[in-house]
């Protein structure tokens, strides 16, 4: 009977190291969850537009990896990328917040949108960005 239990706890714990340890050897990217999204304008001229954004990791390990940055139309889309080494890690969210410089010099006045993984903002551009010399 002894042997038996003994036998039962050994493969219980193989089958914990090995489920908890395959889930970890892999590298993981994603996104970061946003949760809200500030535009912040200054006063200068050129104009420059700042958002920031903030959200939350899913845990202390997970970094921000990448922000990427493409305007269509009047519409600037920003992605923020993840990317978590492999290894364990406690599970617990960390929050961030980033301020991103949006490319705006050389713009048409005009109501231009921000979408940051999903969150959306507007922004307006009362003259055209342009430095005229």
């Amino acid at each position: 009977m002894n042997k038996k239990i003994l036998w039962l706890g050994l493969m219980m714990l193989i089958i914990i190291f090995v489920t908890g340890c395959c889930t970890s050897i892999i590298p993981t990217t994603g996104l970061a969850k946003v949760e809200e999204i500030d535009m912040l304008t200054l006063e200068s001229f050129p104009v420059q537009i700042f958002v920031i954004a903030r959200g939350y990791l899913p845990d202390p390990c997970t970094e921000i990896s990448e922000i990427l940055q493409k305007r269509e139309g009047d519409t600037f889309f920003i992605t923020i990328k993840t990317y978590r080494p492999p290894g364990a890690c406690i599970q617990v969210l960390a929050p961030f917040e980033k301020i991103i410089h949006l490319e705006v010099y050389g713009l048409p006045a005009g109501t231009y949108t921000v979408d940051v993984n999903g969150v959306q903002d507007t922004f307006d551009l009362e003259i055209d960005n342009i430095l005229f010399i």
